[in-house]
């Protein structure tokens, strides 16, 4: 008969608690290096999402430049229509028959010069806008010019840390596939979803004096007994992290 492939072979329970155990030493070794990385990976997602921030602003800013320049132009059209308008009024003004003609085309020409006073009206409030918009964008590109520099820095500076480590974090990622086959998936799930929970990432610990190596709370006998047994899953009932004993290490 053939025999099992490795993924399929029935590991005893002691043998996946050690799995377990050996698993949390390399992943517990993995945690020492990242730690010399320190706040960096946060420092640059935080850089990141500012300068994301930051360039959104940038170009917020340009599409508002971009619309008042719009509007800008509009509004010398309609004072250059207004003014040829005007001068075609001025011109009719001296071929009228009487003065109700007169009076009309005086008319239209007074609106034509209010309309000419209100399109004034507004270019000065685009051209006072847009004076406060190259403001803000001049402050916005400063300010993402600075934290492009930190980023950059920052970066440089996790990616030495990163390259350094990169060949001993490469092992222990292998040896920790090892362990892993000898561990179910639940069990694996398990173990994940404690080192998740707990803030030193110490998902299986040893009995230590009678108490638990993570929280050292007490261990009743009996259950250092099944323990040391090694034949079912024993878990702390207080952090509810899982149990190997001290020999083991």
């Amino acid at each position: 008969m053939a025999q099992k492939k490795t993924s399929e072979v029935d590991y005893s329970m002691q043998e996946k608690i050690m799995a377990l155990y050996e698993l949390q030493k390399i992943d517990s070794q993995i945690d020492e290096i990242n730690k010399v990385k320190g706040e960096l990976p946060l420092e640059v997602q935080d850089l990141e999402d500012e300068t994301a921030g930051l360039q959104t602003r940038i170009d917020n800013i340009n599409a508002e430049i971009e619309e008042l320049n719009s509007l800008t132009k509009q509004r010398k059209r309609e004072v250059d229509q207004a003014k040829i308008q005007i001068a075609h009024y001025k011109e009719q003004q001296n071929n009228v028959r009487n003065n109700r003609e007169y009076d009309a085309i005086t008319k239209e020409i007074e609106y034509q010069e209010l309309e000419i006073e209100l399109a004034e009206k507004r270019l000065k409030e685009y051209a006072g806008a847009m004076k406060g918009k190259k403001v803000q964008l001049e402050d916005a590109e400063a300010a993402a010019a600075e934290r492009q520099i930190d980023l950059a820095a920052k970066k440089a500076e996790l990616e030495s840390i990163e390259a350094e480590t990169a060949d001993q974090v490469s092992a222990l990622e292998a040896k920790a596939q090892k362990a892993k086959v000898k561990i179910d998936e639940r069990l694996l799930a398990a173990y994940n979803r404690i080192r998740s929970s707990v803030r030193n990432g110490l998902a299986v610990v040893t009995v230590k004096r009678d108490a638990c190596g993570g929280c050292f709370n007490r261990i009743p006998p009996q259950r250092q007994a099944d323990v040391r047994q090694g034949k079912k899953l024993i878990v702390c009932e207080y952090c509810g992290r899982i149990l190997v004993a001290e020999n083991e290490e």
